[in-house]
């Protein structure tokens, strides 16, 4: 088994952004814990002792398991994840925030199975792309390349049932389809009746890209596409309230204080911060003017103090991540850590560049938090898992 050397650029890109995402909650979350509990360090002490503690605990641990034994339990740990995911709606065990049924309270502790869900299924996900039994029709000979002959000017189709569509190929590809489909439509329903589309919309982009990159036939990813898209418009005709979100990115005017206040605060504070912002601790949005100023909107204060300059910077970061995090996978030799890799890759850039996106009206708003950055233990832990996972498939390399 090879080693290499810790990817350093990975690590620091790491560090900064959580360094960032400390001095920015501990700045925007002050006056809400103020007046909440009292105090203005309430919501960052809870960061730091239930998000950043056990997340580099667990990080550690994550660098230093054998990529073998997590590929053998990802089922297991996706299976103890949806029954977490399903006891959010026992009484007494979950609690309802603002509507939505997505946390479990432990006394002292509550935490959001949602975020472990994504890590989870990226690690089953890609054992069951990788897993020898899928990848059977490979070994023979489907994979061979098809300027290959078996003959003198022949190409034998009997020794590639996959690419003839006679054999085991055919009907072993649409079972497999089968079972993924079945294992999304598992998740979604949980997740739908939280709800929680915003972390299911995540989850299923995340497990395309990963399906895609697994090298499935081309057609699979299509339907997967129309299925996707169909399920998409069916729930935000259920719910007016998905619908609103798309009728204010069209039409951001439509009712600015009403369902478009969030985002009309979000443009000004953006706005406000110009080259190179108002300062670190001098934004005005952050004293209730604008919804979410510690979740899903923190973006918006970020660029109000520390302007076009600061945004870029951390536009930055995430693509360095990104980067870093394909390398991984690209450097990988064996194909559970590589999907395993771009698939953590993909959960963290994909939900950053949606969460900014939404905040500069380039995409709706979707609710999702900003990696690193938004108030969130749950979402903490489980990133700093990821990039622990994303730093051992490097150390591990096959």
């Amino acid at each position: 088994m090879a080693r290499d050397k810790p990817d350093y650029i990975l690590i620091i890109v790491t560090v900064i952004l959580i360094i960032l995402g400390i001095i920015i909650l501990a700045n925007v979350s002050a006056p809400l814990s103020l007046e909440r509990f009292g105090t203005t360090y309430y919501f960052l002490n809870h960061q730091l002792l239930f998000g950043l503690l056990p997340g580099l605990i667990l990080a550690f641990l994550a660098f230093r398991i054998r990529l073998d034994f997590l590929k053998k339990w990802a089922p297991l740990l996706l299976l103890i994840n949806l029954i977490l995911l399903a006891l959010v709606f026992l009484p007494g065990l979950g609690f309802e925030f603002r509507g939505a049924a997505r946390w479990i309270n432990l006394g002292p502790i509550s935490f959001q199975p949602s975020e472990f869900l994504k890590l989870t299924f990226i690690l089953y996900l890609a054992a069951w792309l990788a897993s020898p039994v899928r990848n059977q029709r490979f070994s023979n000979g489907a994979s061979r390349p098809l300027h290959q002959r078996a003959g003198r000017g022949h190409f034998s189709q009997t020794r590639c049932p996959a690419l003839s569509g006679k054999g085991r190929g055919g009907w072993w590809e649409g079972r497999s389809l089968l079972a993924f489909l079945i294992v999304i439509g598992i998740i979604s329903l949980l997740l739908i009746f939280q709800p929680d589309i915003s972390t299911l919309g995540i989850i299923i982009l995340v497990a395309f890209l990963m399906y895609f990159l697994a090298k499935t036939p081309l057609w699979q990813s299509f339907l997967i596409i129309f299925i996707i898209a169909t399920s998409l418009f069916s729930l935000i005709k259920l719910a007016p309230y998905r619908a609103d979100r798309f009728l204010v990115f069209f039409n951001p005017a439509v009712d600015p204080m009403g369902i478009g206040y969030q985002i009309k605060q979000a443009l000004i504070a953006v706005g406000s911060g110009g080259i190179s912002g108002l300062g670190l601790g001098m934004s005005q949005m952050k004293f209730g003017f604008l919804p979410q100023s510690i979740a899903d909107s923190i973006f918006a204060i970020f660029a109000e103090e520390t302007g076009f300059i600061g945004s870029t910077l951390l536009i930055f970061l995430f693509l360095v991540f990104f980067w870093r995090g394909f390398r991984i996978g690209k450097l990988s030799q064996d194909k559970f850590s590589q999907l395993t890799a771009w698939g953590v890759t993909a959960w963290i850039c994909l939900q950053s560049f949606i969460n900014i996106g939404a905040m500069i009206e380039v995409l709706p708003l979707t609710g999702i938090p900003l990696p690193f950055i938004s108030y969130g233990g749950s979402a903490l832990v489980a990133e700093l898992v990821g990039v622990g996972i994303l730093l051992n498939i490097l150390r591990q390399k096959v």
